[in-house]
């Protein structure tokens, strides 16, 4: 790569044309430091793209090499397949697990020829130049998820659940007065992974959080907090009573999931949970720390009761509430 940059840097003294293609090189340069996250760097890749070889589509993907999976961070135009005969596309590695491929297609077979032609030294050189900040943008989004969200679950992580609430309270008038916390917890966990192992255990942890999303509004937050808890923050509810009837439906969702703990036999198991309720008042006495609190003990009290009970903290009594400390 190096003598191809180089060679263009000699062939620009007398080719103008060399020359804005290298000046629009360092332009994009320029323009990627300028830019917040990684999606942005895709879009401003796309619109160099556009506007300096006419591309009207692109995919920007990450590709987790561990785990053999695709995500794709922007796309636009009709899809194609990099096998395609009028595509290119370009690797950018990290030199960790998580690498990304930028790739696009011509728009017929003469535009692929002027492509591959003339211009592919071109825009090989410009993705060689502008991947150590693309580098740094996967990394940076890398740490920010691993930071913020429960890597099994894809939920978020406790602190980051509680910061955006208090932003999304100080940032927006919300309607209600009352937000709806669910501790969720699935009983004798413990026992899959003494019976099983950690693995069956991460499946039913990963299936739970499905159920719990299948029943919220995109409005609502979840978040994972120990091994098998689950908080989740009801924010698009009119009622007390529909969020318990929310929560009584999470409860029977999850009983009807069957989890293969032997692939040999088949066998499957079904597990259950409890939820524990607390309204938290925004205009109240209470944090939303100690609403956190009292929902923690909400699950507590729940599971004392038996297997798929739901438990609201305001039913407990200062005898139980005694017991606890």
């Amino acid at each position: 790569m190096k003598e191809t940059i180089l060679k263009l840097i000699r062939e620009a003294k007398n080719n103008e044309d060399i020359y804005k293609d290298l000046d629009s090189i360092y332009t994009l340069y320029e323009q990627l430091q300028y830019s917040t996250n990684i999606l942005q760097m895709a879009q401003d890749i796309f619109e160099w793209l556009k506007v300096k070889f006419n591309i009207d589509n692109m995919q920007f993907d990450l590709i987790n090499i561990n785990k053999n999976s695709k995500e794709n961070i922007f796309s636009i135009g009709q899809e194609f397949n990099l096998d395609d005969d009028l595509s290119f596309f370009f690797i950018i590695s990290t030199h960790t697990t998580l690498n990304a491929i930028v790739s696009f297609r011509a728009t017929s077979n003469v535009h692929y020829e002027v492509l591959r032609e003339k211009h592919h030294d071109t825009i090989d050189s410009a993705f060689f130049q502008v991947s150590p900040i693309i580098q740094n943008g996967i990394i940076k989004k890398n740490y920010v998820e691993s930071s913020s969200f429960d890597m099994l679950t894809k939920v978020f992580t406790r602190e980051h659940l509680v910061n955006n609430l208090e932003k999304h309270l100080k940032l927006t008038e919300y309607k209600n007065n009352e937000i709806y916390f669910f501790m969720i917890g699935i009983d004798h966990f413990k026992a899959i992974v003494d019976e099983f192992d950690y693995d069956i255990g991460d499946k039913f942890l990963v299936e739970l959080s499905k159920v719990i999303y299948s029943n919220i509004s995109n409005f609502d937050m979840v978040a994972r907090l120990n091994a098998d808890e689950f908080l989740v923050t009801i924010l698009d509810s009119n009622s007390e009573f529909e969020a318990e009837n929310l929560a009584r439906k999470i409860i029977d969702d999850f009983k009807e999931i069957e989890i293969v703990v032997d692939e040999e036999t088949k066998q499957t198991l079904k597990k259950t949970i409890c939820v524990g309720f607390d309204i938290f008042k925004i205009q109240g006495p209470d944090t939303i720390k100690e609403a956190i609190k009292n929902v923690d003990i909400s699950l507590y009290e729940a599971k004392n009761l038996g297997r798929s009970q739901l438990f609201k903290y305001s039913d407990l009594s200062s005898e139980d509430t005694l017991e606890l400390f």
